[in-house]
């Protein structure tokens, strides 16, 4: 994610991403006043965990919005007196801005904040720490590249593409069996830090059963970005070699396969699994430098590593324009939703 507060910045382009905070709100209350018995929870204060918490905004609605549905079920339980502090672990990479993050925090704000830089594929907190996690648009990004996609002999060499989308069915399961490596180590380690009837409430980027990458808004996106790689490779600015050793190390589960998952680990009880769509809340034709500006806030330090700062003004000039193109096939592709919403609990 792009850090800092300037035109570029996630900061300031992550409204697309807050439409899922928006649309889940009712559903993550749901959750917690059906599903969370808290009761069961003698320490105090009570501790949440973002995952994935980039710079904010976005992580500041959610908490807020979390804790909230928290002190609702201490007072329906009849626990007025016991209501706990609450106290939240923002949590990225290292290489996260967590000086905006914290520049940014809301000051009439009903927690304590903390940082917690780490890969979340591995443990991050003490055993039976945390009542409430919540990880929103991270779980689909894996720990690494699968290195068969990079093997000139590999039937997964994913030559002239930066993703799974519209590849041979060897680059999409390397994809999955990196993924699945990456979650079982992340259900693993919440599982140990979650105290026993806590929860976690996941929104992953995703595809319904059965349908392919290429018919989702997210692998269109994908195809166009990499189209629009191999147009400046034929002109000469970038190597088509760059191009062919690039790939996305992004990954879009289904229901099925994230149930599967879970139910390997014996440790968490799957309470809500459905797709979401958070583009329902979107008024209008779908802004072609919007979305451009989005991704770039996003994905511009992935491409910047292995091409180079001097290309990215271009290229997102260029995917600006073909999302303009392919706006159509944008809108009309896949209606079942686009966002995975995941209510775990710890038994």
């Amino acid at each position: 994610m792009n850090g800092g507060d300037g035109p570029h910045s996630y900061l300031k382009n992550s409204h697309f991403q807050r439409q899922a905070t928006i649309v889940s709100r009712t559903m993550i209350e749901e959750a917690i006043a059906k599903k969370l018995d808290v009761k069961c929870f003698s320490s105090n204060p009570f501790r949440l965990a973002d995952l994935g918490c980039s710079v904010g905004p976005n992580t500041f609605i959610a908490m807020q919005h979390i804790v909230e549905a928290v002190e609702r079920k201490y007072l329906a339980q009849g626990l007025n007196s016991e209501m706990p502090e609450f106290q939240v672990f923002f949590n990225d990479h290292v290489a996260n801005d967590f000086n905006t993050l914290f520049a940014s925090l809301p000051t009439e704000r009903r927690y304590f904040a903390c940082g917690v830089p780490g890969s979340f594929h591995g443990r991050l907190f003490p055993e039976s720490s945390i009542h409430f996690m919540f990880s929103s648009h991270a779980l689909h990004w894996l720990s690494k590249v699968p290195e068969e996609l990079l093997d000139k002999n590999s039937p997964a060499w994913n030559r002239g593409r930066i993703h799974y989308t519209s590849g041979p069915e060897e680059v999409s399961h390397a994809y999955a069996a990196q993924f699945e490596h990456d979650m079982e180590i992340f259900l693993s380690a919440r599982a140990k830090e979650l105290v026993v009837g806590a929860m976690i409430v996941l929104l992953i980027p995703a595809l319904p059963n059965g349908i392919p990458a290429s018919q989702s808004p997210f692998g269109v996106m994908f195809d166009v970005l990499g189209a629009s790689l191999m147009d400046m490779a034929k002109e000469g600015l970038i190597s088509e070699a760059e191009v062919d050793s690039f790939n996305l190390p992004i990954h879009l589960a289904s229901p099925e396969q994230m149930t599967e998952l879970v139910e390997r680990n014996e440790c968490l009880i799957i309470e809500r699994m459905e797709l979401v769509d958070p583009r329902s809340n979107l008024v209008g034709p779908i802004n072609g430098k919007e979305c451009a500006m989005f991704l770039r806030a996003v994905l511009e330090g992935v491409f910047a590593q292995h091409f180079g700062s001097g290309i990215i003004d271009q290229l997102f000039d260029r995917l600006s324009k073909k999302i303009m193109e392919s706006s159509h096939q944008l809108e009309s592709g896949n209606k079942e939703g686009t966002l995975l919403f995941v209510v775990l609990r710890r038994k």
